[in-house]
C-alpha cells in the first residue's frame, strides 16, 4: 500500500453517505471502486478522514470506520456482506408478522416491548437486520481507527422521536467543537458510536421500530438530514465525496403516464412519500453549498485575500462557524433504482423462501407501477439485487474517475491557505 500523508499535512477528506434502505449497496460499489481501480491509478489508497452517514449510510459509515485500518480488505468485506443478504433473514415475513402489521395499520397498538428490549413500534420485525449489523461490523474497530489516527471522526444522524429534532452522534479523535450549530432543530452529542446509534439512524419511519438510546427513542435520520454534509464540514472536512441514492433525469412519457394512473394506490403513494422524506433534500443542500462557494470566490476576486478572514470573524460570532470553500465530487445513480427493483422482481430473480414472503413482495411490486417500485427498493435486501447496485456504483464511479483522482490528490495543496479554489458539483 502506498504511503498516505497524515491529515495534519494535507486537506481533510470527508465521505458523506446518504440513506435509502437496500439502495445502500450502491454506496458499497463506489467504495469498492475507490479501493481497487482508483488505488491502482493513484498508487495509494485514498485517504478518508471523516465519515458521515444517515440511515443505511450510517451502517456503511460504521463499517468503513471500523475497518479503516485495513483498506486492502475493507471494500471486499463490505461487498461480500451485501451480496450475502437474504430478505427473510433480515425482515421477518411470517404470517403472524403480516397480521401484526395489518392490525397496527388499522389503528392497533404495537405489542409492548420485551423486558430489556431497545426497540418499539414499526410495522416490520427487523430483529434479523439488527443481528446482521451486530455480527458484520467489527465494532471495536471504530475506537481502534480513531486512536490510531486512521480516522479523524465519524458521525451518524438520527431523529429524536419526542421532538422531531435531528441529533448528530459523534465519535472523534479530537474534542468535538463546542459550537456546533445555531439551528434549533439540530443537536450534537459526543458518543462512543455503537450498534444502537446506527440502528436508530437506519430505522425507516413507520416500517422499522424506533430504537432506544438511554431513555429516549430515535428513528431514521433521513427525515431531516438524509445527506449529512454539514456534520462532515463542521468536523473539519476540506473536501467531500458525496454519494446520494436518487436518480435525476427526465422520465419517459410511458413512466409519467403510469405514475398518473397509479396515483391513488396506497403503496405508490408510500413509495413517493419515502422519496420525498429521504431522498429529495440533496439537491437543495448541494445548491446551497455551490452558492456559498461562489460567494467566497467572488469576494476573493473583488476584495482580495482578506475578504474571507474579515467576513468569517463576524460570522463566527453570529453562527458559531466560518464559511469555507469545499471541493466536492457528487456521485448519484445513473439509473432509477426504483425501476431496477421492479424489473428485478418481475423477472423472477428474487431469492426468498416461504409462500407468504413471496406473495408480500409480489404485492409490493404490483402495488406501485409496472416499471417503478420505490417502496420495494428500500426493502429489497437481496444479495443478487445488491450485486446489481454494486456494479452500478462501480460504473458511475468510473465515469467520475478524473474528478475523484483530483479530489483525493494529496501530493500538493491548492488555492489560498491550502484549500481547493473551486467546488465540483453537478
Amino acid at each position: 500500500m502506498g504511503a498516505v500523508k497524515s491529515p495534519t499535512s494535507r486537506p481533510k477528506i470527508g465521505f458523506v453517505l446518504s440513506g435509502g434502505g437496500s439502495r445502500g449497496a450502491y454506496e458499497a460499489g463506489i467504495i469498492h471502486y475507490l479501493r481497487t481501480d482508483l488505488k491502482k491509478r493513484l498508487g495509494y489508497h485514498v485517504p478518508i478522514d471523516i465519515v458521515s452517514g444517515t440511515s443505511v449510510g450510517a451502517i456503511n459509515a460504521a463499517f468503513m470506520a471500523a475497518t479503516q485500518s485495513d483498506p486492502d480488505s475493507q471494500a471486499e468485506q463490505m461487498v461480500s456482506a451485501w451480496r450475502a443478504l437474504r430478505i427473510e433473514e433480515l425482515i421477518s415475513l411470517r404470517a403472524r408478522d403480516v397480521m401484526r402489521a395489518a392490525k397496527m395499520m388499522l389503528g392497533g397498538d404495537p405489542p409492548p416491548p420485551a423486558p430489556g428490549s431497545f426497540r418499539y413500534g414499526g410495522l416490520l420485525d427487523t430483529s434479523g437486520l439488527e443481528r446482521f449489523v451486530l455480527r458484520v461490523i467489527p465494532w471495536r474497530g471504530i475506537d481502534r481507527s480513531l486512536r490510531s489516527k486512521h480516522l479523524h471522526a465519524i458521525s451518524v444522524s438520527a431523529t429524536h422521536v419526542g421532538t422531531g429534532h435531528t441529533v448528530v452522534f459523534l465519535s472523534s479523535a479530537e474534542p468535538v467543537p463546542r459550537e456546533w450549530s445555531r439551528d434549533p432543530f439540530v443537536r450534537h452529542r459526543a458518543a462512543r458510536i455503537g450498534p444502537r446509534h446506527v440502528l436508530a439512524s437506519a430505522a425507516i419511519p413507520m416500517l422499522f421500530p424506533a430504537v432506544k438510546i438511554g431513555n429516549e427513542f430515535f428513528t431514521d435520520g433521513g427525515l431531516r438530514q438524509n445527506t449529512p454534509m454539514s456534520p462532515a464540514i463542521r468536523l473539519g472536512a476540506d473536501r467531500l465525496l458525496l454519494i446520494s441514492l436518487r436518480h435525476v433525469a427526465q422520465q419517459p412519457k410511458e413512466i409519467q403516464r403510469e405514475r398518473t394512473e397509479a396515483y391513488p394506490k396506497p403503496l405508490f403513494l408510500a413509495g413517493k412519500a419515502l422519496n420525498a422524506l429521504m431522498l429529495d433534500h440533496t439537491e437543495y443542500d448541494l445548491q446551497r453549498m455551490q452558492r456559498i462557494n461562489m460567494i467566497l470566490e467572488a469576494g476573493h476576486a473583488s476584495f482580495g485575500d482578506k475578504f474571507e478572514s474579515m467576513m468569517n470573524h463576524e460570522l463566527v460570532r453570529l453562527r458559531g462557524a466560518p464559511l469555507r470553500r469545499i471541493h466536492t465530487v457528487h456521485i448519484r445513480p445513473s439509473e432509477d433504482i426504483g425501476r431496477l427493483a421492479a424489473d428485478f422482481v418481475r423477472a423472477g430473480r428474487m431469492r426468498v423462501d416461504g409462500l407468504i414472503a413471496r406473495k408480500m413482495i409480489s404485492r409490493l411490486a404490483a402495488g406501485e407501477t409496472k416499471h417503478e417500485s420505490d417502496l420495494l427498493s428500500y426493502l429489497l435486501f437481496d444479495g443478487d439485487f445488491a450485486s446489481e447496485l454494486i456494479e452500478l456504483g462501480r460504473r458511475d464511479a468510473a465515469k467520475k474517475e478524473d474528478e475523484l483522482a483530483a479530489l483525493f490528490d494529496i501530493t500538493h495543496r491548492q488555492g489560498s491557505e491550502g484549500e481547493p479554489r473551486l467546488e465540483k458539483v453537478e
